[in-house]
């Protein structure tokens, strides 16, 4: 079931599934509408909602020459549809002058609330701030109603689902629901009441769903995330005011927005192409050189961004896994290379047809670098890797890493393939010495000291479990398409492995 969901809304971009799924609550918002469930009509919700977008995009694309680079405007679009729930719905000429205006600051908080180049704050929240402290056009968040409230939860879940942020949402909903139902409770409401007048009347699933998880205003490690969670769920829940300034949901999203910031990467990742080089008949290895040293962990990601022309629906923008290891002295004259593994396939999204034909010396930008798929710190810990294709990726740079440090430790690798020519990083990985078992339709030619074939066969329990007698004392890692990492995530667990962390590189 995972991995037909993962199959399922990997066939679009993160941002592209977002707008997809804000569109679709906008159309239900008119058809409740019509229907007079709502009390904002279809007229009303369409202009808002042409205004917000075109105005937010236009804002957009005009900054973005003015600062000599490219708009994304899948995100506009997206901060757009935001803005439509967030304030009242108007087809007044005045009111929607006023929400050209918020898509306006939305769009301009991108550039000039920025830190080299990474934008601080939520760009709809920033813009909620500004209107409602200001008085000009207060928010809303008329989104927060019954009716609309079980398509909010589906989409959210989505969103939450394909950004793998889902632990993220249900932490900012559990404490802020919590807190939220504990203080009506305290007015005499009973419990059933509480709970439906606290997700009935205020947008907790929508700012989880929508907002709090921009991974652009995201901290790089899970328990951060987690934390910021908290952060943003307890000035949500609790009323307070500071002179003329009152609590509203905007305000707790900065706060948290700032906590996160501290936490994160400071910095937009500038990156000069160096040059590829073929890995297997269906993949590459893409090395750039960054302007300033790129502070990572092995096994991290980054995620790219390269404008072109013709961009189809896979975006603009893709995650990778890094597959050198960390900076061995973050300061140094030099940055440390960073190298990307990607898998190319025929016919090919727009993205990587502009990848593979960057011209060296080609600047690039990174937008985002995190991820939470890493090795313990003690080498003395035994560890079974499982990797499907190019999901090996992040292996290769933390077994580097270990390697740099003196030893790799007792690693146990099982290596996945669909063919016997599709192995990449073959002599990084017997650099380190650690054991490999290869699966592949066919037998590879060679293979490296310590690798042994196990057949063309997908990996059982049995076949684990007889290839690994030590398995269940072993902690599992698992990478790859969503499909192998929920078969082999079952077979290990069956096998005995009783901790089994994932890694799935959805719509890759």
């Amino acid at each position: 079931m995972k991995a037909r969901l993962d199959t399922l809304i990997g066939r679009v971009t993160m941002y592209n599934l977002i707008v997809l799924v804000l569109a679709a609550l906008v159309v239900t918002a008119i058809v409740a509408g019509a229907l007079g469930q709502l009390f904002y009509t279809p007229l009303q919700l369409v202009l808002s909602t042409v205004v917000a977008v075109v105005a937010t995009g236009a804002v957009s694309w005009l900054l973005a020459r003015l600062f000599r680079t490219r708009a994304h405007l899948p995100s506009s679009a997206i901060s757009g549809l935001i803005i439509v729930f967030v304030f009242m719905p108007t087809a007044d000429p005045a009111g929607l002058a006023l929400i050209a205006l918020t898509g306006a600051i939305a769009a301009a908080s991108k550039f000039v609330l920025a830190f080299r180049g990474r934008h601080v704050l939520n760009p709809v929240a920033a813009a909620a701030v500004v209107m409602s402290v200001t008085g000009l056009y207060p928010s809303a968040w008329w989104v927060a109603t019954p009716v609309l409230l079980p398509f909010v939860a589906i989409g959210a879940f989505l969103v939450l689902w394909r950004t793998r942020k889902l632990a993220l949402g249900l932490t900012f909903v559990v404490a802020a629901g919590a807190i939220t139902i504990g203080r009506i409770m305290l007015t005499g409401t009973a419990f059933p009441d509480a709970l439906v007048l606290a997700f009935g009347s205020f947008p907790i699933v929508f700012l989880a769903g929508f907002m709090l998880s921009e991974p652009l205003t995201l901290p790089p490690r899970r328990w951060q995330q987690l934390l910021v969670a908290v952060v943003v769920a307890v000035p949500f829940s609790i009323p307070f005011t500071l002179g003329s300034v009152y609590s509203t949901p905007e305000i707790a999203l900065v706060i948290g927005n700032v906590v996160a910031f501290a936490f994160g990467q400071r910095r937009g990742v500038r990156l000069r192409f160096a040059g590829s080089r073929t890995l297997t008949p269906t993949s590459a290895a893409f090395d750039f050189e960054p302007a300033s040293p790129v502070p990572f962990r092995a096994g991290q990601y980054l995620e790219l961004s390269l404008p072109h022309a013709r961009t189809d629906a896979r975006g603009a923008r893709r995650m990778f896994s890094i597959t050198t290891p960390p900076p061995a002295r973050l300061h140094a004259e030099t940055p440390a290379p960073v190298s990307l593994g990607v898998k190319l396939s025929d016919p090919s999204s727009s993205f990587k047809r502009a990848l593979t034909t960057l011209s060296p010396g080609a600047t690039v930008h990174a937008t985002w670098v995190g991820g939470d798929f890493l090795l313990p710190s003690d080498v003395s810990v035994p560890l079974v890797l499982a990797a499907g294709g190019i999901g090996v990726t992040p292996f290769v740079s933390q077994l580097a890493e270990r390697a740099r440090r003196g030893s790799a430790g007792d690693v146990v690798l099982i290596y996945s393939a669909s063919a016997a020519d599709e192995l990449a990083y073959t002599d990084e990985i017997a650099a380190t010495g650690i054991r490999v078992l290869v699966i592949a339709p066919d037998r590879p030619a060679e293979l490296p000291p310590g690798w042994t074939y196990l057949g063309p066969a997908r990996l059982t329990a049995d076949v684990a479990g007889e290839a690994i007698p030590d398995l269940a004392a072993r902690r599992a890692y698992v990478s790859g398409p969503p499909g192998y990492v929920d078969h082999v995530s079952a077979q290990l667990r069956r096998a005995g492995a009783r901790r089994v962390r994932t890694d799935a590189f959805a719509g890759y």
